[in-house]
């Protein structure tokens, strides 16, 4: 087990980071830090999508960093839900390094249908899959740099991930 090093699960919206990482603390007997409750709990119950509405993407991408840096700093070390967003900042990248990082990964076209479900996450652009297509482009590597575990979320339930994960980190 990785006692000392925080868990950070991440990938793109729709992955399923809030479920999974939910379970993964249940089971590691961990806290939750999960982007999108966190930020909101900040700014007056604000969703991602309400705040990209009123103060911008570079507004939200920039909570969403520090989130990620005021988790990482906490012990002991919490399971966290990372917004997609902090791949892009080599400093949050740099941080990653410390925790043991999984990436949820899926095809566009699934986590376009999972992101039409909820209304709290940003629709940057009306083609939704067009949307993710050119995110995983740009952020793919990125994930793929900084991670140690990987999953094609598509067809496993988040169940099935985060048992995955536990078995992964008591090989560890």
């Amino acid at each position: 087990m990785v006692p000392d090093r925080p868990i950070v699960v991440t990938g793109l919206m729709g992955a399923g980071k809030s479920s999974v990482a939910r379970l993964l603390a249940a089971g590691l007997g961990r806290e939750l830090r999960d982007s999108d409750p966190d930020i909101a709990a900040l700014y007056e119950g604000a969703t991602a999508a309400e705040i990209v509405a009123t103060v911008g993407k570079a507004v939200l991408h920039r909570r969403e960093a520090a989130h990620l840096s005021e988790a990482l700093a906490e012990r002991p070390a919490v399971v966290i839900a990372a917004a997609a967003s902090t791949v892009d900042t080599p400093d949050c990248r740099r941080m990653l390094k410390e925790a043991v990082v999984v990436w949820l990964d899926a095809p566009p076209e699934v986590l376009a249908e999972r992101m039409r479900s909820g209304a709290h996450r940003p629709h940057f652009e009306r083609d939704l899959e067009a949307m993710l297509v050119k995110q995983r482009a740009t952020r793919g590597p990125l994930f793929a740099e900084v991670a140690d575990l990987v999953f094609d979320v598509s067809e496993l339930t988040a169940e099935e991930v985060a048992a995955r994960v536990l078995a992964a980190l008591d090989e560890r």
